[in-house]
């Protein structure tokens, strides 16, 4: 369909999709034929378990050349992925969004084409950057907000795009906060392997932030209720608030972090 100018979108698990690997380099990627994926049940999923959640489509997409990678962080931003999904005809690309109810935002008529590349920031600050990449977005603002009663201010940026990489925002929140946090619903070596290897080769490692990737652990883990599974996890806002402390050689004992 692809070929004849038509704009199929396979919709489709992030872990049922991997089984099709050797056919999404072959025969969509190879090409460059604008094929976009919908991703679902992405990240942990609750009582689907192991067996259904999405934690390597970051890692096993990210490294196809002219891939374009989004996730979406809310309701809103799926609706805008899937209208640049649709606009983007010169190759494959693919975004992912979780199981469940979302925030329950206001929508929009109609999705707002994004432009290719480019992340957001939600909040200003000097101290602390937490960079996000998907559905955690809401529990790094809550971690940004217990990071403020610590007397530490932050940036929270949602950058949207593992692929291609917003590089000037991520240099800019390299540069200048003194720690960059990343943070995503996927396993080791995607968008923090992304993040940290275009950092590296631009020579901005070489000093002065501290970087810190927060991913899925290195184990599957079991079907639980989605809030539990994070917590086990540490991607819910205490322990994001945890790793930025310990990151400055603080301790959040003396007050604890908001569940």
């Amino acid at each position: 369909m692809a070929t004849e100018g038509m704009k199929p979108f396979c919709a489709i698990y992030s872990t049922f999709l991997q089984r099709a690997y050797d056919q999404i380099m072959h025969d969509v990627a190879l090409q460059s034929l604008p094929v976009r994926f919908a991703m679902d049940r992405a990240g942990l999923v609750g009582a689907d378990g192991a067996t259904h959640a999405g934690i390597f489509d970051i890692a096993y997409l990210g490294c196809l050349p002219g891939m374009v990678l989004m996730a979406a962080a809310d309701e809103v931003e799926l609706m805008h992925m899937v209208a640049t999904a649709a606009a983007i005809d010169d190759g494959p690309s693919a975004f992912r969004y979780p199981r469940g109810e979302g925030l329950g935002l206001d929508l929009p008529a109609r999705g707002t084409v994004l432009p290719i590349g480019r992340g957001r920031v939600l909040r200003e600050g000097t101290s602390i950057a937490i960079l996000s990449y998907g559905a955690r977005l809401a529990e790094c603002l809550k971690a940004a907000d217990e990071l403020s009663t610590h007397g530490l201010s932050c940036t929270v940026a949602d950058a949207r795009f593992a692929k291609p990489l917003d590089a000037a925002l991520v240099e800019r929140l390299a540069r200048e906060h003194e720690v960059l946090i990343t943070i995503e619903e996927g396993s080791i070596l995607g968008f923090g392997g992304l993040v940290m290897h275009h950092l590296a080769a631009r020579g901005l490692l070489d000093g002065g932030v501290k970087i810190r990737p927060m991913c899925l652990p290195d184990r599957f883990i079991d079907h639980d209720a989605p809030r539990k599974q994070y917590d086990e996890a540490g991607l819910n806002a205490p322990q994001i608030v945890a790793t930025a402390l310990a990151a400055l050689g603080q301790s959040a004992k003396a007050r604890p972090a908001r569940a």
